[in-house]
């Protein structure tokens, strides 16, 4: 029996996150991609069309029999789910994915299970944006997007414009979203589900870069009080999340919560692995786990509030385009109780334009301790030490 992993170009999670699990777990792994030609050689990868359902099915038919089927990519969520549906595996519903990634779809559920509406006009590919004026202000971004990418906050119908024209330079396929902006502090709510019940692994305070983009700078590990949980589950029921790993970005007002977007996968940016080490739980093993068919009992969680630790993450973004010519390796190191991390994003040499997005992140930094002023100034000392230089 075999895992089968699908994914686009390699990231952080499948390589130091369901790999090793799936090797704890003695179950041998093939990653199904579109990009073969990127994967490191000591991974077990196929060729495949892995946005189509039918060509997994294929590629999933003509090797070892799956024990399990899953994958941790925003963009193939729904295709992996109806993939291992019809191989009568374990997984998530494929309609509540698709919901999840059309953020148009995702808001029309919430507000006609009468929780939270949200003013939203599709523009479709070619269209011109037809918005109210009262609208404003406006974030404009891709229906179907992930993270921040091609995401702005717009203040009038001429800054509206302006960005739609952008975005389509680059993507002109793409339909895009506008919706009313919700004002407040970000925040995140982790869950893990199977197909009984759901739990909450905890959450962030995000700290946002300056508008008129949304890139996160740093996290802070914060659990959402129990009111917040308490809506947030009726929301995302009212979405039918359930099954898996799920990562849902939120801001509060007035008491009231108000769901940003739901990716229904872990959290990224390393933040899952991170988040491992600070519950202390095998969190990759627990979702194979899952889609082999064992129950979310089975597992040993903390309760987000007893964890007797703070983490704060930090990226390092790039402040203008060029060619990165020096940086910090990968580091560890343990300061007074405070375990410190450096994980470069990019290597010396690497050359980029600015975004406005974690495509601009150099390298993140974390740290994990007893208390969350300790672990603050400990990670300041930390990155005071390091250097990233960019030659334009």
């Amino acid at each position: 029996m075999r895992l089968y992993l699908t994914a686009l170009n390699p990231t952080d999670a499948v390589l130091h996150g369901f790999l090793p699990a799936a090797s704890s777990l003695a179950l041998p792994v093939t990653v199904l991609t579109d990009q073969p030609e990127r994967w490191p050689s000591d991974v077990s990868v196929q060729g495949c069309v892995v946005r189509e359902p039918a060509a997994v099915l294929t590629a999933v038919a003509g090797g070892e029999p799956p024990a399990a089927l899953l994958s941790n990519s925003d963009h193939l969520q729904a295709a992996t789910a109806l993939a291992a549906r019809r191989l009568g595996l374990p997984g998530k519903d494929p309609e509540v994915a698709r919901r999840c990634k059309d953020k148009a779809a995702a808001r029309r559920a919430v507000a006609e299970a009468g929780l939270d509406p949200v003013r939203i006009v599709v523009v479709e590919p070619g269209a011109v944006p037809v918005v109210a004026a009262d609208i404003f202000p406006a974030v404009v971004k891709p229906r179907e997007g992930v993270a921040s990418e091609d995401a702005y906050l717009v203040a009038d119908h001429r800054e509206l414009a302006a960005r739609v024209a952008e975005i389509r330079t680059r993507r002109p396929e793409v339909a895009l979203l506008v919706e009313e902006y919700l004002a407040g502090e970000v925040r995140t709510h982790e869950t893990l589900g199977d197909d009984a019940d759901l739990v909450v692994l905890g959450g962030w305070r995000t700290g946002l870069g300056p508008p008129p983009t949304f890139t996160e700078e740093s996290l802070d590990w914060a659990p959402p009080a129990v009111s917040e949980t308490a809506q947030l589950r009726k929301q995302l029921d009212a979405l039918g999340v359930r099954f898996g790993a799920c990562h849902t970005e939120y801001v509060v007002q007035d008491g009231r919560v108000r769901l940003i977007e739901v990716n229904y996968r872990l959290i990224g940016d390393r933040m899952d692995l991170i988040l491992a080490e600070l519950l202390g739980v095998p969190l990759f093993e627990y979702v194979i786990r899952l889609h082999l068919g064992e129950p979310l009992a089975a597992f040993d969680l903390p309760t987000p509030n007893t964890v007797e630790r703070h983490a704060r993450v930090e990226y390092v973004c790039a402040d203008r385009s060029g060619r990165l010519v020096t940086a910090p390796g990968q580091l560890d190191a343990d300061v007074d109780g405070v375990r410190l991390g450096c994980r470069p994003l990019r290597t010396v040499g690497h050359t980029a334009e600015v975004t406005g997005t974690n495509r601009d992140y150099l390298a993140v930094l974390h740290a994990i301790g007893p208390a969350d002023g300790t672990v603050r100034r400990t990670l300041t000392d930390f990155r005071a030490g390091l250097r990233w230089e960019i030659a334009g």
